[in-house]
């Protein structure tokens, strides 16, 4: 779990709250979005050849592939991002906020 802490003197802490809260909401979808697409490219890749991610990347190399290298690098550079991006989606799903109203 991950604990965003907010502390303010101000009245207005929850309005700040809110604030973090809804910018992170918002990175949340756009790393969706970013898997989404990541998986719609994974897919392409899958179909064309008939092998998983998977089995692609422990069992293929570039010269198994009609685009070579380039399109070696680009399949293996997408199973990279989308495990980055769901390892990013899980922490901002574990955010727990909690705010103090501090003293004036």
């Amino acid at each position: 779990m991950l604990q965003v802490q907010i502390k303010s003197d101000s009245p207005d802490v929850e309005i700040v709250q809110n604030l973090i809260k809804g910018a992170i909401e918002s990175e949340i979808k756009n790393l969706q979005r970013s898997l989404d697409k990541t998986n719609k490219l994974l897919q392409e890749f899958e179909t064309k050849y008939q092998v998983s991610s998977e089995f692609f990347l422990t069992n293929w190399t570039a010269e198994n592939l009609s685009g070579g290298d380039d399109e070696y690098v680009s399949w293996a550079g997408e199973i990279k991002i989308k495990d980055k991006l769901i390892k990013a989606l899980q922490k901002l799903d574990t955010i727990e906020y909690v705010t103090q109203q501090l003293p004036s």
